[in-house]
Formats: structure tokens, sequence, C-alpha cells
């Protein structure tokens, strides 16, 4: 079977255009999605001078920005790592690739808890004060002050290594170190034990808990941002002929893939799918859609496929057709005009 739909789905006719500035290099293999919103966030794409609301399911990626308003919070997961903001926050993706994930924390609370971390895999977050690199797992919070003259660092598990004015310093495990000083001058430090959980230190704990304790986590990479968003959304079965197998069960009658959301075009990749449902990452970036189930009692299931240590990120699992030169693949070009998709099956290139 080609395609899992039995005709096309129609799309508006765009121009096409390559998916990434360099059509000879790949785009990074993983992209942080916006998995968790309270309050009012703000969302400014890269290259873009705009602020939107920020949405669910946004997959974010270098030059990416957010500011969390008064009494809001939001949540981003990398797979390997979920990074937190509390509320007058500004947070930015300088840079995140394959192997790098920089930030810069220009103002408010960010809390990363890193659940692993590869040898050549580099973890840095950017103040006015300090450039301070995440060395090991563990459950990390830096803080910069309403004046910007100051930065909190807080390591409640895992080590750090901290940089100001040339100047580098360990932070271990259940430290905090405040960093201050204009820029140019000796970093002033004051080193205390790390202080009890407040408020937000709670917040991210439950939700840490809740991916700790994920059943998907049984059967798909925990690498894979969203995993734990299934668990409440649908069931796991094993099919003969798929393997273990997903089949949500909060959705409506007659639900099909790719039907409740929206594309949008998100640089290097070029047009993405941006799912509606609250688990709608995981399924629509991996793996593949089927009918599962049998003649009588067929039903869509996402098929994961096997585990992998870290699983690689598409903007979606369709391929586009029709058009001057356009080829079913995520990287497109040849100035024709694109007609319609289709959702690509298991085991479909």
């Amino acid at each position: 079977m080609r395609g899992l739909f039995a005709a096309l789905l129609a799309l508006s006719l765009v121009p096409l255009a390559i998916a990434q500035d360099d059509p000879g290099a790949d785009p990074p293999s993983r992209a942080a999605r916006l998995s968790y919103i309270s309050g009012t966030v703000s969302f400014q794409p890269g290259g873009v001078d705009d602020w939107v609301p920020a949405e669910p399911n946004r997959p974010l990626t270098t030059g990416d920005r957010l500011w969390t308003d008064d009494n809001s919070r939001v949540e981003m997961n990398l797979g390997s790592a979920a990074f937190r903001l509390s509320s007058r926050t500004n947070f930015t993706f300088l840079n995140l690739d394959d192997r790098t994930a920089q930030i810069q924390l220009s103002l408010g609370t960010l809390s990363v808890r890193l659940r692993r971390l590869d040898q050549d895999e580099t973890v840095e977050i950017d103040t006015p004060q300090v450039a301070f690199t995440l060395l090991r797992p563990g459950e990390y919070r830096v803080e910069v002050n309403e004046a910007g003259d100051a930065t909190i660092i807080t390591v409640r598990g895992g080590d750090g290594e901290a940089s100001a004015n040339g100047q580098a310093f360990a932070i271990h495990a259940r430290e905090q170190v405040r960093i201050a000083g204009p820029e140019g001058a000796e970093p002033i430090l004051d080193r205390r034990a790390a202080p009890t959980a407040d408020s937000f230190d709670l917040f991210c704990q439950d939700r840490d808990r809740r991916e700790d304790m994920s059943q998907s986590a049984r059967y798909v990479s925990r690498d894979m941002p969203g995993y734990a968003d299934l668990d409440a959304n649908g069931s796991w079965r094993n099919d003969p002929q798929y393997g273990e197998v997903w089949v949500p069960t909060t959705v409506v009658v007659g639900w099909s893939p790719y039907h409740y959301g929206h594309w949008a075009w998100i640089s290097p990749w070029g047009w993405t799918w941006v799912d509606d449902a609250p688990w709608g990452y995981a399924p629509f970036h991996y793996g593949r859609w089927a009918q599962v189930g049998g003649v009588s009692g067929a039903s869509w299931g996402w098929i994961p496929g096997p585990i992998a240590v870290r699983p690689v990120y598409a903007p979606a699992m369709v391929a586009f057709v029709g058009g001057g030169g356009f080829s079913a693949a995520i990287s497109i070009g040849g100035g024709g005009a694109a007609v319609g998709w289709f959702p690509l099956g298991p085991r479909e290139v």
C-alpha cells in the first residue's frame, strides 16, 4: 500500500523552497518540543521580528525566543533534557543541533533536568554574568535578577563549570553560587548550600516524576520528546504485523492522523505538522501510522519502531507530490508548486 490514505489531501498551491538555507547540509536530527504552557507565554521565531502567543507542540530550534509573563510557566523537552521557565523569564536558543544546546537567559528563572549527556554533547547556559556548562546528568537552576546584574546558579544534582570574565570555577551538587559584578570586572562570588525547594522547584519535580513513571517509556526511547503524554491518552497493544502499537483513545469518532492541526513553515526543515492534540508530538514526528486490528475492528495505530538511542526528528512523516522537480522527500526544491501530500506507511522511506 503506497500511502495510508486512499486519496491525496489537497494543500493550497504555494511556491516551493528548499527546506534549509544550505541545500548541501542536513538539518539537525532533533528539535525541542514546547510541551507545557501555563499562563501567558509569548514566542518569537528565529529571524522574525514579531512576537506571537506560544502554542503547544511547536518544535523549537536555533534563534527561537520565549517570554513568560507574570504567573506563567513553560516547559520544553529535548528528549535528553527538560527546560522549564518560571514567570517573567526571557529565554533564547542560541544554538540547537545534534550535539549542542546553547541557551541565553537574560532575565528570570530556568530549571534544567538533564537525564543523559553524551561525551561529545554540550549544554551551556549564558547569562549577562556567566557561561555555565552542565557536566553531568542532574538538576540545575539558573536565575538572573530583575536588574540583570547578578546570576544565581543552584545545582541540586550533577556538576557544572561556570566561566566569568576569564575565570572558571566549579559548582557541585547541593551548592548555590551567586555571581555578581559589572562586565569586565572580577566576578564577586557568594557560595553557599543549596536552599530548600520553592514552589517552582516543586512544579519541576512533579513534571520529572511524571516522566520517570511513564509506562510508554517501555516502548519508546526516553530521548523521544512527548512520550509521557501518550500514557493518559491511549493504550499499547501488540500487533502481529507491526509489533508494539499505540492506539489513541481520547479522540472523536472518525478521527484520522494529520487532520486536526495545521502546517507551519519552520526553518531549517520546511513544512512542519503542528498537531492540536496534547499528545500530538511524538506520533507525528517519529514512527508511522497504520490501520491495525483487522478489517472488522480496524483503528488507527501509531508504530514507533525499534527503540533507538536517539530518535531522529522529522517535520512530518509524509511525502509531498506534484509540481515540476518536486521529490517525495523532506528536502525539496525545483521551483514548481506543491499540490498534495500523503502520510508514509510503516517501512516506507
